[in-house]
C-alpha cells in the first residue's frame, strides 16, 4: 500500500530534472500522474530545455512502476493548453489531488544589461506560469471535495540571493506571496499551499557552462568542478549540489499525510545556504 494510493497528481517541468523525479517518487507511493512540460527550445535559456525523447523516458520510468500516466505537451505561458491537460486527465483518472507547479527556467544575466526579453520571459515562465498552472489544475482538486496539496517550487534565491538573477529572484520571491495568499484562501477546503526552496541541484538547468560562469566569473572558461568547488562555499552543510531525492523526499513530506497540517510554509531544502 502507497501513500498515494487512488491520487492522481499534475507535474509541470515533468520530462525530467526535478519534475520527472517528483513524478517517480509520486508513483512509487500509488499515485497516477499527469505530466506536463514544453517540447521546444526556450528562448533565452543558455541551455537545451526538454524534449519529446525527456517526455518518454518519464512516461516510461512512471508506467515501469505500474502506474498510469498522461504525457501533454504544454508551455506553461498557454494557459488553455494547461486546461486541456488537467482535463484529459481529469477524463482519464477521473480526479486531481496533488498540483507541483514545477517548471522553470535559468538565464543570468546582469541587471542592467539584460534584455527586456530576457526579463518578460523569466517573469511570464516561472511566476506567471505557476499562477496559470494552478488556475488550471487546483479547481480539479477543489472540486473533489476531498483537500488536496499544493507544492510550489521556489527557490533558496528568494530569500538569499546573488549578481546576475534579479528576473530570477524577483519570480520566485514572487512566488512566495502567491502561495500565502493562496493558502488562506484554500485552507478551509483542506487544500494545502507551500513552497519549497531547493539551494543548486544537480540537474541540466544547473550543470551547463553559463551556471559555471555565473558562479566563477573570474576564470575564462570555468569547469563542473571549479563550479562545485565554490557552490560548497554557499552552503552549511559540506554539501555543495542537492540532488533531485533531497527536493523530492520534501515534496513527499508535503504531500503525504505527513505534511497534513502543514500549510503556507517556505520550505527550506538549502544545505543551510539560508544562513
Amino acid at each position: 500500500m502507497g501513500q498515494l494510493d487512488g491520487m492522481v497528481a499534475y507535474i509541470t517541468g515533468a520530462a525530467r530534472g526535478q519534475g520527472r523525479n517528483h513524478a517517480i517518487h509520486l508513483a512509487r507511493q500509488g499515485a497516477d500522474i499527469i505530466a506536463v512540460d514544453i517540447a521546444e527550445q526556450v528562448t533565452n535559456a543558455p541551455y537545451p530545455t526538454a524534449t519529446a525523447d525527456d517526455m518518454a523516458q518519464t512516461v516510461r520510468e512512471v508506467e515501469a512502476l505500474d502506474r498510469r500516466i498522461i504525457a501533454a505537451e504544454a508551455d506553461v505561458r498557454d494557459l488553455d493548453a494547461l486546461h486541456q491537460a488537467a482535463e484529459r486527465g481529469v477524463d482519464a483518472f477521473g480526479r486531481i489531488d496533488i498540483v507541483l507547479a514545477n517548471a522553470g527556467i535559468s538565464a543570468p544575466a546582469p541587471t542592467l544589461d539584460m534584455t527586456e526579453q530576457a526579463w518578460s520571459e523569466m517573469i511570464d515562465i516561472n511566476l506567471t506560469g505557476v499562477w496559470k498552472t494552478i488556475k488550471a489544475a487546483v479547481p480539479h482538486v477543489r472540486a473533489g471535495g476531498r483537500g488536496g496539496s499544493v507544492v510550489i517550487t521556489s527557490s533558496l534565491a528568494a530569500m538569499h540571493s546573488n549578481p546576475n538573477i534579479a528576473h530570477y529572484a524577483a519570480a520566485k520571491a514572487g512566488l512566495v506571496g502567491l502561495m500565502h495568499v493562496l493558502a488562506k484562501e484554500l485552507a478551509p477546503e483542506n487544500i494545502r499551499v507551500n513552497t519549497i526552496h531547493p539551494t543548486t541541484v544537480a540537474t541540466d538547468m544547473v550543470l551547463n557552462d553559463p551556471t559555471y560562469r555565473l558562479f566563477r566569473p573570474e576564470l575564462p572558461n570555468p569547469t563542473k568542478d571549479d563550479f562545485i568547488a565554490a557552490a560548497s562555499q554557499l552552503n552549511a552543510l559540506p554539501i555543495p549540489l542537492t540532488d533531485v531525492d533531497d527536493i523530492s523526499a520534501a515534496v513527499l513530506y508535503l504531500v503525504c499525510p505527513s505534511g497534513r497540517a502543514v500549510t503556507g510554509i517556505t520550505h527550506m531544502v538549502d544545505a543551510g545556504g539560508a544562513l
